[in-house]
């Protein structure tokens, strides 16, 4: 599933691409992907321009006149493009939505677990208020480990699942958790409660310089991701231990072993990580 430096290389491109476009024509060829899609044969969107897309966690918000926006959420295997009309609708683009250059923006997802909705935008707001509720973006100030202390204050969740909580902070799935994890030596599975304020220091710090990283490399391509322009993310390269139970760890050799928590798989060294 895409994650920040995903839905943020993804942004990066669209907002080269809508910004001053208007749409002319909306198609919809399949009635639904997480949610229904027909709504916007209904919106008058015909003559709507696009303004700034943003980003919030993993949802992108694409501002169009009307003081609405698309509010866009990838799923497991979603892509957008910016293409020109001529090119042939592809088994599982969903929706086109036709522009005045005489390019198309697409939205393709073959497992139909994307999201594509239109939303009001509150009066001086840049985002829906369906958003309101993302905790604090992992490479903004307001993520601190004075901020990550106070939330995990008496909580016995494993601190994994506490650092993936949207509700905490947002847009950190598992490949970045992971690796965060690897790279500040603490064990994924200690509860959040008893993570001292030394290790939240390192877990913050390793976050952000991660993310950042992943965001310059284009994302993490590791099965369905690709970027606006089809090219795939190449941070995959340099994944020290996600995905790689039953290999070496890069830094004592030890085998590195895997467990789920919250449902997801987590590779993790046991010497390295304490």
């Amino acid at each position: 599933m895409p994650e920040l430096p995903e839905a943020e290389n993804i942004r990066r491109a669209l907002q080269e691409r809508l910004p001053g476009r208007r749409i002319v024509r909306v198609e919809v060829f399949t009635p639904a992907m997480r949610t229904p899609l027909t709504p916007l044969l209904k919106a008058n969107l015909e003559g709507a321009e696009f303004i700034a897309v943003r980003r919030r966690g993993r949802y992108l918000a694409a501002e169009i006149t009307g003081e609405r926006a698309f509010l866009m959420h990838f799923g497991m295997s979603g892509v957008v493009r910016v293409e020109p009309a001529s090119v042939p609708r592809r088994k599982h683009e969903h929706l086109f939505l036709h522009l005045d250059d005489g390019n198309v923006f697409r939205f393709e997802c073959p497992r139909r677990f994307s999201l594509f909705e239109l939303h009001p935008l509150p009066p001086g707001k840049k985002f829906p208020a369906a958003l309101d509720k993302l905790g604090v973006e992992p490479l903004e100030k307001g993520f601190t480990a004075t901020y990550m202390l106070e939330r995990a204050a008496g909580k016995k969740v494993c601190v994994k699942v506490f650092l993936m909580d949207n509700a905490v902070v947002t847009g950190i799935g598992n490949i970045y958790a992971t690796e965060t994890f690897f790279s500040s030596g603490v064990d994924p599975r200690r509860p959040a409660g008893e993570i001292t304020p030394p290790e939240w220091r390192r877990i913050v710090r390793n976050a952000k310089k991660i993310l950042s990283r992943a965001v310059e490399a284009g994302g993490t391509t590791v099965s369905d991701f690709l970027t606006v322009d089809g090219s795939r993310g190449a941070f995959a390269c340099e994944l020290q231990v996600y995905g790689k139970a039953g290999t070496p760890c890069p830094r004592c050799g030890t085998v590195i072993e895997s467990v789920t928590l919250g449902g997801r798989s987590s590779a993790f060294c046991p010497r390295c990580q304490k």
